[in-house]
């Protein structure tokens, strides 16, 4: 199922192969990339370039199921993404999410953030990935750049406690203020967590309401 045809896999991922996301272990995509990526990643050099950054920005870029993305070290973070809003070449006007993941198996390099920007002006998609370490979870905020940034950002700090330095009002957007941990981590527990119901009460299940 799902496109598997003779390895016998039954998990329904059909060989879907998890990505490795550490330069340290992985390099970026070799290129000759498709004419459009060349093209993105030449401008994105030269733009970086002349807005004084040069290379010390991209740690690696990966392409991959039609998609271009550039990890950024987090300490330029803030500057890289008004370069690629701002230079004529990229026009990444919009930051359309801002997505958290956890690898825990990643020593240092725990937590990712990835944004996702779009270009109306030449109508293109990129993503931008930075990462931090559990023991020290700060990345800055791109809200100055994208205020649209600003409750996806809110939301990755509330599921994956990445702290987001300099946002206007870091604070829980889906969970309670007092809720222990950030329930999308791989480290959290899956069951058994108590919840605690304010104002309001939860009957047994045979007393609850049932359709026949």
């Amino acid at each position: 199922m799902f496109g598997a045809e003779d390895s016998g896999d039954t998990s329904g991922y059909g060989r879907l192969v998890v990505r490795d996301t550490s330069p340290i272990r992985g390099s970026s995509t070799p290129r000759p990339w498709d004419d459009e990526f060349e093209q993105l990643g030449d401008e994105v050099g030269t733009a970086l370039e002349q807005a004084g950054l040069g290379d010390d920005v991209i740690e690696k870029v990966i392409v991959d199921r039609g998609q271009m993305t550039f990890f950024i070290k987090r300490e330029r973070l803030a500057e890289a993404v008004r370069v690629f809003r701002d230079d004529p070449a990229l026009r990444f006007e919009m930051c359309l999410g801002v997505n958290g993941i956890h690898y825990p198996h990643e020593e240092g390099r725990e937590l990712h953030a990835c944004y996702q920007l779009l270009s109306i002006t030449h109508n293109r998609r990129v993503t931008l990935e930075s990462v931090c370490p559990d023991e020290d979870p700060h990345l800055p905020t791109v809200t100055e750049t994208y205020p649209s940034a600003n409750w996806h950002e809110r939301e990755t700090y509330d599921f994956f406690g990445i702290i987001f330095d300099g946002h206007p009002a870091l604070t829980r957007i889906e969970m309670p203020d007092d809720w222990p941990g950030h329930p999308q981590r791989k480290d959290y527990p899956l069951g058994g967590i108590p919840v605690e119901y304010k104002g309001a009460t939860i009957p047994p299940p045979d007393e609850r309401r049932a359709y026949h």
